[in-house]
């Protein structure tokens, strides 16, 4: 059975269903494949694709999501590969779908998180357990009870230098849905952040002078354990720089990964307010 389908770039991919060799290079819709119940016809992943464990032990490694090895893709004979806007490259994206159907998500919020889930569904002949996963998604985050006030906030997502979630992306609508008013919203995408630049207050109270740009004290400072490793030792380092009234370190898996990672998020997310609200 053959079927055309638009991705989330709104091009039209046809595929013969059910897909029997399926390449994912995206870490988040790998776990998604296997939360639906695939095994066998997964047969690619790259070496960031950490979950599950056991397919990150036995399942052939394509390379990075930034750096796919074409020719063993290619040597894979895949007849479906799923990939993201953001996390691939577009050069390699284009060259991949000389070898097989590519099926592209493109996501910015909760909403385009659960259509990739469901039209993944579809796409593998697993729509039911897409449709469940989407629901019990839905349903938690209806039940998340965010912060009592917004808080103004910052995302680190890396250091030397450092970048920050700016507006339009998955990280900021997680944030916004928790109550963190992401003070770097109005940045696009992923911004360089000069940390003297950020918006702290003295001893006094009073703020210092900034750009701007940076109208809110930022309160809350989350530092990511991906994709770079923020570790214990770099609040001791950004408190020396009073960037923040507090910093705390957060599961990056939480706020980044779009697939089924999410059924897990707002019982997460709903401990991360409780602690910050004491």
């Amino acid at each position: 059975m053959s079927i055309f389908l638009r991705d989330q770039l709104n091009n039209i991919i046809q595929l013969s269903l059910p897909p029997q060799r399926i390449v994912s290079i995206v870490p988040s819709q790998t776990e998604l494949l296997y939360e639906l119940g695939l095994n066998e016809e997964v047969i690619g992943i790259t070496k960031f694709c950490i979950h599950p464990p056991e397919w990150f032990q036995t399942k052939q490694r394509i390379g990075g999501t930034k750096n796919v090895n074409i020719d063993r893709v290619k040597a894979l004979h895949p007849d479906l590969i799923i990939a993201n806007k953001e996390e691939n490259v577009k050069e390699q994206i284009e060259e991949l779908q000389k070898v097989a159907p590519v099926w592209v998500s493109d996501i910015y919020t909760l909403d385009d998180a659960l259509e990739m889930i469901t039209t993944i569904g579809k796409l593998v002949n697993k729509q039911q357990r897409a449709n469940d996963i989407s629901t019990q998604v839905k349903n938690s985050f209806n039940q998340l009870i965010p912060l009592s006030r917004p808080i103004s906030s910052a995302y680190l997502i890396w250091k030397d230098p450092y970048m920050a979630a700016g507006g339009n992306t998955f990280i900021n609508d997680m944030l916004d849905r928790c109550g963190f008013d992401n003070i770097f919203k109005r940045l696009s995408r992923y911004p360089e952040i000069d940390i003297p630049h950020m918006l702290t207050s003295n001893n006094t109270g009073s703020a210092a002078l900034v750009p701007p740009l940076f109208l809110k004290h930022c309160e809350i400072l989350l530092l990511s354990s991906e994709p770079y490793p923020f570790r214990p030792k770099h609040i001791d380092e950004l408190n020396l720089q009073q960037v923040a009234s507090k910093i705390v370190l957060v599961d990056g898996e939480m706020f980044s990964w779009y697939g089924s990672r999410l059924l897990r998020a707002p019982a997460y997310f709903q401990k991360l307010i409780q602690e910050i609200q004491g």
